[in-house]
Parts: structure tokens; C-alpha cells; sequence
């Protein structure tokens, strides 16, 4: 066989899982890449090979789909056997953007479970603050915030997040109670550009403008910081926010939660999950916080 006709190895872990799985949707979810990747990857692995491997809408291989997926999972469990190191002698190196507070509150205390998992892979953090256009355009991944419109970039939904008040328990004793979101009329809100009050107040039908005074935040871990540090109330993700809730600095308002109208997705460039490396952190990343 040509180099010309040896399939990459993505096609062939994509047909692999679609057959297994039967379902373009799952595939996509296990193999961290979008449905159209896995649509794509199909078709050029069709292409290449000359032969038709699916024969139905409900992914039944064809004769020759079921003789080559026996080829190619026999392929495949050898090279899982080979030693890795003879096939790439030193470690892969994979850098990754991420804003600062998810950093803190979600991917560092589950951090280790990675490297000792890769210990092949060299992983390099880099601080990405979007809001004020501090990117790490060399990264090979990045985590966002926001609506999930990329139009310069694949990406993967990693979980959404639910938002509610917050203060420090000495602020409530000294302001409260909190019983209803009016009672909160003249308090200290504190702001960010990364998480509008408007959402909140929308929410609990009341009609109140953005706040246009008091201390304002560009980080969400600073928001916090100030929020348990007394300077008022804080509307901040409880995913994110979870480290000040466990340790008692910050406590909730009030027992309703809100949806947040953004999430977290990693993002990449188109070609980039071809690299073992970066698929090996998307799907590692995804299932440590699902």
C-alpha cells in the first residue's frame, strides 16, 4: 500500500466509534470534535479507500464496511499495544489558554488527574482574558466564555453554569435579611463586564437598570475576592464560585438559581484535534467535569 492510501488516523478511530456507536451525535461526544468532523472524516476515509462502508441512515455497515472495520480495530490494537515511546520519543507539548478564575476553580484541582494519566504530554497554561484582549494566539486550545457564536474557530460545549447573589456572611448579618430579591434595593452590587446584573434582574421581574456606580471587576475571582471581603454583593457562577462557597467566605442570598445566557467551550483551530495530544486533553477535560 502507497502512503497515498494509508487513511489518516482520525478517519479511522472516527469510523471505528460510528460503527460502534451508530449514532453521529455520540460519536461527536466521544471523540470531542464537531458531527460535521465526524460526517467529514467518513466521507474522506469513503474517498480514500474507494469503497462505500455505511449502506443505511442507521449506520449498518455494508459487506465491505463490516470486513474493513475488522481490519482497522485489529490495526488499531496494535498500535494501543506498541510502546508509545518508539512511536514519538519525548513528550508532546500542548498549550492551552484559559481565563484565570476557571483556571482556579475548575481545571486546577483536577489538573493532576491529567498529567498522571499523560504523562507523555508537557501541558503549558496561559492566561486568556478575551474582555480585554489579553489572547493567547499561539495556544493550541482555547477555553471560552461566552454565547458559543465562533465563526473563527470548532468548538465544544464543556458545561453550562447557573448564576446567583452572593455576600459574605458578616455583609448579611449587617445588611439582611434577604428574603426577596427587592430587599436587595440599595445594597452594594458589585460589577462585572462578564456577568450583567440585567440577567438576574430580567429573571426576577424587576425593573432596574445596570448599575453604573461601585467597584467593578474584570475577573470573576477578583469579584469574588471582594465580594467575601465585604464590599457587597456579588452575582457570580456557582460552578466557579464553588471554592468560596465550600470555605464559608461567601454565602447565597437567596435559593433560586438563574441560568447564565453564556457557557464554557473549548475552542481550536480546524485541524487541530488531528494532533493526538490536544484530543486526548478535550476528551480527558470533558468527561473530569460532566
Amino acid at each position: 500500500m502507497t502512503a497515498a492510501r494509508i487513511p489518516p488516523i482520525q478517519c479511522l478511530l472516527t469510523f471505528e466509534a460510528l460503527s460502534r456507536l451508530r449514532s453521529v451525535t455520540q460519536t461527536s461526544e466521544e471523540l470531542c470534535v464537531t458531527p460535521s468532523a465526524v460526517s467529514h472524516r467518513v466521507k474522506q476515509l469513503e474517498q480514500i479507500i474507494g469503497t462505500k462502508l455505511f449502506g443505511r441512515a442507521d449506520f449498518s455497515l455494508t459487506v465491505e464496511g463490516s470486513e474493513y472495520l475488522a481490519h482497522v480495530r485489529e490495526g488499531l490494537a496494535m498500535l494501543e499495544k506498541f510502546p508509545s515511546s518508539a512511536l514519538a520519543p519525548g513528550k508532546r507539548k500542548l498549550r492551552l489558554a484559559v481565563t484565570p478564575t476557571f483556571a482556579r476553580s475548575i481545571l486546577l484541582p483536577r489538573l493532576r488527574q491529567f498529567t498522571e494519566a499523560y504523562p507523555e504530554i508537557d501541558l503549558t497554561l496561559q492566561v486568556s482574558i478575551p474582555l480585554l484582549d489579553v489572547v493567547a494566539e499561539d495556544a493550541d486550545l482555547i477555553i471560552r466564555f461566552g454565547a458559543g457564536r465562533y465563526a473563527d474557530v470548532e468548538h465544544l460545549c464543556l458545561f453550562t453554569d447557573e448564576i446567583t447573589p452572593l455576600a459574605s456572611p458578616a455583609y448579611v448579618r449587617e445588611n439582611g435579611p434577604f428574603v426577596v430579591p427587592e430587599d436587595m434595593e440599595g445594597e452594594n452590587l458589585l460589577r462585572s463586564p462578564l456577568e450583567p446584573w440585567r440577567t438576574w434582574f430580567a429573571a426576577n421581574n424587576l425593573d432596574w437598570p445596570e448599575p453604573l456606580e461601585g467597584s467593578q471587576f474584570n475577573d470573576i475571582g477578583l469579584l469574588c475576592d471582594g465580594a467575601a471581603a465585604g464590599m457587597g454583593i456579588a452575582l457570580v457562577r456557582l460552578k466557579l464560585g464553588a471554592p468560596w462557597l465550600e470555605r464559608g467566605s461567601l454565602v447565597r442570598l437567596y435559593e433560586r438559581n438563574v441560568p447564565s445566557p453564556h457557557a464554557h467551550y473549548l475552542c481550536w483551530r480546524t485541524g487541530m484535534m488531528d494532533r493526538w495530544e490536544c484530543a486526548a486533553f478535550a476528551e480527558w477535560l470533558k468527561k473530569s467535569i460532566a
